[in-house]
């Protein structure tokens, strides 16, 4: 086992242990932000007598964001 495996093992287990403290404060802070999520200005809501169209398009552009950015850094390794 040399150094340069040693380091990849060391990189690996730096960003296993980002990921799981991003998912921990995630889910520390989950009740607040899902109460936000999907009530975001910009979404449209439309509310009639008989109906209520509700469409997330601030949210769904966030998220589209926020995910093709995780999926770029992940592809750039």
């Amino acid at each position: 086992m040399g150094f340069d495996s040693i380091r990849e093992l060391g990189r690996a287990l730096l960003l296993f242990g980002l990921v799981l403290a991003g998912l921990g404060l995630l889910l520390m802070l989950g009740p607040k932000l899902a109460g936000r999520l999907g009530r975001l200005p910009g979404d449209i809501v439309i509310r009639g007598e008989n109906f209520t169209f509700y469409f997330p398009l601030v949210t769904c552009l966030l998220v589209s964001a926020i995910l093709s950015l995780l999926f770029w850094l992940f592809s750039r390794r």
